[in-house]
């Protein structure tokens, strides 16, 4: 045997030995190339046979990948019923092969989406016992089909219970997926359906308390598909706050729970698409998605295509400009606002001065007795200061806005163990803090505006003495007596950064303190409503309305039920003032604190015209933009976005004039005469022609043009804002926003 043949033989053998080491795989395995979750996007699909969309998928795999057995180990999801496409884990040099193949429209790599009422439906005027009300002519959203893609569902809650339900709609093809917490029983006439979906990333990472079943252990997903569809629920409230009856927008409506988002991990976009793909498959009337990421949903305008209302929260990340999430043109975008409720409490001074805040305090926390005020001013106000002497004290941090955000947990966590009476401190607003986590605190937090808190310091500077005092009352629950609504200073704001020749967010509606369904942690302790705050909370509100109005016009296309909920917004409060949004400065709101404005859902039902827009036209507007279209709809020349018929007009770049145009339909008296009312914005010279819009039975569409001409150039970057509004001489005013930015020069910033 020659040197060369003993020498294979050694290291054949020896490469047997090391394989056969508890190690080995392992090692060898690390050599390997890493792989992570991609979203292979393809656009529409090329056969109605589901089955076939998949094995396209497989074989598109295997081509890459080697074999069908790799394609299958691969392979996550298949999305099939509403577009084509697929989620498989491949490594970074096999992800940029599937780029480059013929059909392929994008490749991306996954990434997670965060998730962003006894009295909201009163404030929005919708109320239950109105015999020739709105819901009542709607049958109250009877047997449309609201899914929510969220964190799970508590199906314990009275909220999903299927008293006085038949089964379920013909078309329904859902399933009831059980797991841990979650039999088949789970589900009822109620609550019709329920999925879970997870991915190898997701489980990796999310909390040790969460449950693989559609079991809800946030509770968020339960609080926002009560809010959309709950049942009527009477004598509700939260530890006697907020006392009343809470339920859905559609409150005979059917809802199916599709959980994608757990805890600790977020929501991924794999798992999403997935959902979404089902729920069409499933036959839900309209989805509700409190979630978001600053990048497109790849999928969601072939849902909307299939003619489902797609409504999603705007984010969080208010009042910072350029901050809205989910801007696709073709999805229903909710900022999220206040309602005239509020949660005073009374502070009473030594010398009996009374300031009137909000907070949750109740009578386990406080006591009707002064306490002696120690200060802590600016820096100062930390956990670290905080010591033995505050015991039997009410702890009052002073600063100004511009100080650093104090850590208000540790603070207060660490006066209570120090045996303090309380926390007063001041901020620029209570939109974030009006949940249940002040109900939770072992004593009274309170939140003023600076001019109270200065107020406070003043007096206790004037107690030389050291016998500054102070008393903090129980709260109370109030109604009517607040301006509202206010948009939150939390709600994301426009422009959209991807997007910016469309105004995001859409609309507003109630957010702050909403009562829902709570989860099953909470209904044992016999809290079965609770408090939350965000988008996440007004998304829904506006998909109960929508299902309420799929009910009312089940002809409608998702274009025109957004387009009578836009063109119908109110613009003032409550005192008939303009509506403002809250941040650090309070301002008069635009369109990019709120889109057309806060939601009305009475007249929504009748608005008289609609800008109506097929699938067909947003893919002559979008086609290859952010992954949508494909083949030969790529070749078409693509259309100016500001004359895509949206019921708002935005032009981010306006140098000398500029047409839009629009066309409108007549869905009110068959005859009726439309004049237009303009409002330019400061600087440009509007004009519509025609002026006059004469609808007849044979006559239910006409176009118009609207010209934008600079008359007088301000400061390079600042957005300029006015309306349209055709008015019929009675009770239609079909209004749309406009927002109009004059550019000098391209190489400026866009925002001033």
């Amino acid at each position: 045997m020659s040197k060369l043949s003993r020498q294979s033989l050694f290291l054949t053998f020896l490469l047997q030995f090391l394989l056969q080491l508890p190690w080995s795989s392992h090692a060898l395995k690390q050599s390997e190339p890493p792989t992570k979750l991609y979203i292979v996007y393809l656009g529409e699909r090329r056969h109605d046979d589901a089955d076939l969309v998949t094995a396209s998928h497989h074989d598109m795999l295997a081509s890459v990948l080697g074999s069908k057995e790799a394609a299958l180990e691969s392979i996550v999801y298949s999305y099939r019923y509403s577009f084509s496409g697929f989620a498989a884990r491949l490594t970074k040099t096999q992800a940029s092969i599937i780029r480059g193949l013929p059909d392929v429209v994008s490749v991306r790599e996954n990434h997670i989406h965060q998730l962003h009422t006894s009295r909201s439906w009163d404030f929005l005027g919708m109320d239950y016992r109105q015999p020739n009300g709105l819901l009542a002519k709607a049958k109250y959203g009877e047997d449309i089909i609201i899914g929510v893609l969220d964190t799970g569902i508590t199906p314990e809650s009275p909220s999903f219970t299927d008293d006085g339900y038949g089964p379920p709609p013909s078309k329904w093809k859902g399933i009831c997926q059980v797991g841990p917490s979650f039999e088949a029983k789970s589900c009822n006439r109620k609550l019709i359906g329920a999925r879970w979906y997870i991915d190898d990333d997701t489980l990796s990472s999310m909390s040790k308390n969460e449950i693989l079943s559609p079991r809800d252990v946030e509770g968020h997903g339960t609080h926002t598909a009560s809010t959309a569809g709950g049942n009527i629920v009477h004598n509700a409230s939260i530890l006697g706050l907020a006392t009343g009856t809470v339920r859905g927008g559609a409150p005979r409506a059917r809802v199916a729970m599709y959980k994608i988002c757990w805890s600790g991990s977020g929501c991924s976009a794999a798992v999403q698409l997935k959902a979404l793909d089902d729920a069409v498959y499933d036959g839900v009337d309209v989805l509700s998605l409190s979630l978001g990421s600053p990048l497109e949903d790849l999928g969601t305008l072939h849902v909307v295509a299939k003619g489902i209302p797609v409504v999603y929260s705007a984010g969080n990340d208010g009042p910072i400009a350029q901050t809205v999430e989910n801007s696709s043109p073709w999805l229903l975008t909710v900022a999220a606002a206040t309602m005239d409720r509020s949660f005073p409490v009374v502070i009473t001074l030594g010398d009996n001065h009374k300031f009137v805040a909000q907070s949750f305090v109740l009578s386990r926390q406080t006591t009707s007795q002064l306490s002696e005020i120690q200060v802590f001013e600016g820096d100062d106000c930390n956990a670290d200061n905080i010591n033995s002497t505050v015991k039997g004290k009410t702890v009052f941090c002073f600063g100004t806005k511009l100080d650093p955000e104090p850590d208000i947990n540790s603070i207060i966590k660490v006066t209570g163990e120090k045996g303090g009476t309380g926390v007063i401190m001041p901020k620029y607003n209570t939109d974030t803090l009006l949940q249940d986590s002040p109900l939770t605190l072992p004593i009274p937090f309170v939140v003023v505006d600076y001019e109270i808190a200065y107020r406070i310091y003043q007096y206790y500077t004037n107690e030389n003495d050291g016998t500054a005092k102070v008393k903090i009352s129980l709260t109370q629950t109030t109604i009517g007596k607040v301006t509202a609504p206010k948009v939150a200073a939390f709600s994301s704001r426009g422009p959209s950064s991807i997007y910016p020749g469309v105004i995001k967010p859409d609309i507003a509606a109630v957010g702050v303190t909403i009562l829902a369904a709570a989860p099953k942690d909470f209904i044992d302790l016999g809290i079965p409503y609770h408090f939350e705050s965000g988008t996440s909370m007004a998304c829904p509100h506006v998909s109960g309305i929508v299902a309420v109005l799929k009910s009312l016009h089940p002809e409608w296309s998702p274009a025109a039920l957004k387009s009578a909920i836009m063109t119908t917004a109110l613009t003032y409060d409550n005192n008939g003032m303009p509506i403002k949004a809250n941040g650090r400065v309070e301002k008069i709101a635009d369109p990019f604190d709120y889109g057309a404005g806060f939601i009305n859902p009475n007249m929504a039902a009748d608005p008289g015209l609609i800008y109506d827009i097929s699938a067909s036209d947003y893919l002559k507007f979008f086609n290859c933009m952010g992954g949508l279209g494909s083949g030969d709809n790529c070749t078409t020349v693509k259309g100016s976005l500001a004359d895509l018929n949206l019921p708002s007009i935005a032009i981010p770049n306006l140098k000398t004039f500029q047409v839009a145009t629009r066309t409108v339909t007549n869905v009110g008296q068959a005859n009726a005469v439309y004049k237009a009312f303009l409002q330019p914005p400061v600087g440009i010279e509007m004009a519509v022609e025609p002026p006059v819009l004469v609808f007849s039975k044979d006559r239910k569409v006409q176009s118009f043009k609207v010209t934008f001409k600079v008359t007088r150039r301000p400061i390079q970057g600042d957005y300029r804002f006015g309306s349209l509004a055709w008015h019929d001489g009675g009770n239609h005013w079909v209004r749309i926003p406009i927002a109009v930015r004059i550019v000098i020069e391209e190489i400026y910033s866009k925002i001033s």
